[in-house]
């Protein structure tokens, strides 16, 4: 989404905008010092350890490595004005499809999607509203970092605003078809349906 030229995903904003303003550490590791952060507080708006929550930071660490390893490559790709527009357009349908099935599958999932997944459950309030809220504080951390300490906003483009305010209405879309056609289980969920059967 970043090398489409519309700006940064509002999830990876915030580390974008440290890996800009402190360039020694790269934005993998920003990412998961970022991710570090957000489990530790579900953990406190929880008022408990939560061991589940510690695989979802080794998710969270597998997957800033990868952005390390994809933005070595990713400039070879074509950067033409429509090449643009379908990067911007795939990544943001991938990043639906992606958030939507890992709300669903009871895995780990990385803890950019698992902190509003979680706030759902700490709060009752909708999920829609819950990502969208989430969104818009990264963008506003973003921009006022990189606006005050490079003294202009970077990262953010007319798409990080655009996927901001309704990726998260997308991600419901998207789940509410997935919930039409497919149920996920866990082992846990399985077993016990298969005790109380017997």
């Amino acid at each position: 989404m970043l090398y489409s030229g519309a700006g940064i995903s509002a999830i990876s904003s915030v580390p974008y905008a440290f890996s800009e303003v402190l360039p020694k550490l790269s934005l993998g590791t920003w990412t998961y010092i970022f991710q570090g952060i957000l489990v530790l507080t579900l953990m406190i708006m929880r008022k408990r350890f939560v061991p589940e929550y510690l695989f979802s930071f080794v998710v969270g660490f597998v997957f800033s490595e990868l952005l390390d390893f994809y933005e070595m490559w990713i400039k070879i790709l074509p950067y033409t004005l429509i090449m643009r527009v379908i990067y911007f357009i795939i990544s943001y349908i991938v990043i639906c499809i992606g958030i939507a099935l890992s709300n669903r599958c009871g895995l780990p999932i990385i803890p950019t999607d698992l902190f509003p997944r979680e706030l759902l459950d700490i709060t009752n309030v909708k999920y829609s509203r819950i990502k969208i809220g989430f969104d818009l504080a990264c963008l506003a951390v973003t921009g006022g970092l990189t606006f005050l300490c490079l003294g202009h906003i970077k990262g953010l483009g007319i798409g990080t605003i655009l996927a901001a305010f309704t990726m998260g209405k997308g991600i419901a879309l998207v789940g509410e078809l997935i919930d039409r056609k497919f149920v996920f289980e866990n082992f846990i969920s399985l077993r016990k349906k298969k005790q109380k059967a017997i």
